[in-house]
C-alpha cells in the first residue's frame, strides 16, 4: 500500500464516513445482526458504537496499520469483543459455517475482487446468517452512471483503489445470497457528488438447506 493509501485515505474516510448522517444509514444494516459476526473493510471503526446488544463478537479484517489505530479507542469503549483476524477480506483465515453474520459497509468499492470476497463471506457465515451491508455503486440512472465511469480512473487512484461503479445487489447475489431487504439511499451532499454516493444498504442472507424429508 502506498504512502497516500496508508497515512492519509484511513484519515479522510475516517472524517467523511464518521459524520452523524451516515451513522444514521449505518444503522439501518447494523442493527439487526446477533452473535458472533466477521466484518470486513473493519477501518477505523466507526461501526463499533452501533453494535447491537445481541452482537458478541466481532473478527475484523483490516489491512490498514493506521485504521487499526484510529479504531483502538472505540474498541476500548465497546462491551463488543473485537478480534482483528485477518488483512483481506478476499481470503478469510476462519472455517466454514463458523461466524453468526457478517457485516460491511464501504468496503466491497475497494477490495480488488468483491465477488471472492462475497464467496469468502458466504463460506464463512453459518446457514441462515445474516450480512448487513451499506456500499456505495453504480447508480440507476444513465446520466451519473457514466460519470461514475468517467471519474472512475480519478477515483481508483485518489482512494486506495475505490470504485464507483459496481452492481453491490448483483454481486451479493451471484455469491449466493439472498437479498432479505434492499434499500437505495444517496449520501448527503451537493447534487454533483452523486456519482460518489448512490448507496445500496440492506440485509442479505445465507439460505439455510432444505429440511430433509
Amino acid at each position: 500500500m502506498s504512502i497516500w493509501g496508508e497515512r492519509v485515505v484511513p484519515r479522510i474516510t475516517d472524517a467523511t464516513l464518521g459524520t452523524r448522517d451516515v451513522a444514521r444509514l449505518r444503522r439501518r444494516v447494523v442493527g439487526e445482526l446477533a452473535g458472533d459476526l466477521v466484518e470486513i473493510g473493519f477501518g477505523s471503526g466507526l461501526n463499533i458504537p452501533l453494535y447491537p446488544p445481541a452482537v458478541r463478537s466481532v473478527r475484523a479484517v483490516e489491512p490498514s496499520t493506521l485504521a487499526r489505530k484510529l479504531a483502538t479507542k472505540r474498541a476500548a469503549e465497546s462491551d463488543v469483543r473485537i478480534e482483528y483476524v485477518g488483512l483481506d477480506g478476499e481470503e478469510l483465515p476462519l472455517g466454514d459455517e463458523t461466524v453468526d453474520g457478517a457485516l460491511t459497509t464501504f468496503t466491497l468499492c475497494t477490495v480488488p475482487h468483491p465477488d471472492r470476497a462475497l464467496r469468502e463471506l458466504f463460506r464463512v457465515v453459518k446457514p441462515g446468517g445474516s450480512v448487513g451491508f451499506l456500499e456505495h455503486g453504480r447508480s440507476p440512472d444513465p446520466r451519473v452512471a457514466r460519470w461514475q465511469v468517467r471519474l472512475n480512473p480519478l477515483q481508483r487512484k485518489l482512494f486506495a483503489g475505490c470504485q464507483l461503479d459496481r452492481q453491490v445487489d448483483q454481486l451479493l447475489v451471484d455469491a449466493g445470497f439472498e437479498l432479505t431487504r434492499l434499500d437505495n439511499d444517496q449520501m448527503p451532499g451537493p447534487a454533483f457528488l452523486k456519482p460518489f454516493g448512490f448507496l445500496y444498504l440492506g440485509v442479505a442472507t445465507k439460505p439455510a438447506p432444505e429440511p430433509s424429508r
